[in-house]
């Protein structure tokens, strides 16, 4: 078997591969985050409503402490996937480090140190696919919940239409 570290295209690859998922980690962390808020956002103005009595009252008041319970559910899971998606932002970053570090320490030929740097780097990176796999599970559920409010929503105006009642 040829030496990687021979092969200049094998310690880069080790290199970029971890950085490129980094970057997606990041970008998943900061579109989770911005949904977040959405959710925030919505749960204050359904208990803003709430407090309001006149919005409170009967079915309507009814539906819209249903939706803050959900938008609450969503915000809890969303945390959870940033927690999920920041682990993997921290596990692809050591391994794009270490991966750098042995890739130096295997042209200075420290073999002992090359080996369990090697192991600490694909340890990173498993522990950093798992918390993408993880978030993304999470993320999934999230959007079920906006998705199954929405679908309520839109069959509750659907009914009043069909009564010929006001939207």
């Amino acid at each position: 078997m040829q030496d990687p570290g021979a092969n200049p295209f094998a310690v880069l690859s080790l290199i970029v591969a971890p950085a490129i998922l980094t970057n997606a980690s990041t970008v998943l962390a900061m579109s989770t985050s911005n949904r977040l808020a959405r959710a925030v956002d919505r749960a204050r103005e359904l208990a803003r409503q709430l407090d309001d009595p006149n919005q409170a009252s009967g079915s309507e008041g009814d539906r819209r402490l249903h939706e803050l319970a959900v938008n609450e559910t969503r915000a809890v899971l969303l945390m959870r996937v940033l927690r999920s998606f920041y682990v993997a932002l921290a596990g692809f970053a050591l391994a794009t480090l270490v991966s750098l570090i042995g890739a130096v320490a295997a042209s200075g030929g420290q073999e002992s140190s090359v080996r369990a740097l090697e192991f600490v780097a694909v340890a990173a990176g498993a522990v950093a696919v798992s918390g993408l796999v993880h978030g993304a599970t999470l993320l999934l559920r999230e959007t079920r919940l906006a998705v199954s409010i929405l679908q309520e929503r839109a069959e509750q105006v659907r009914r009043r239409l069909e009564q010929g009642g006001r939207i």
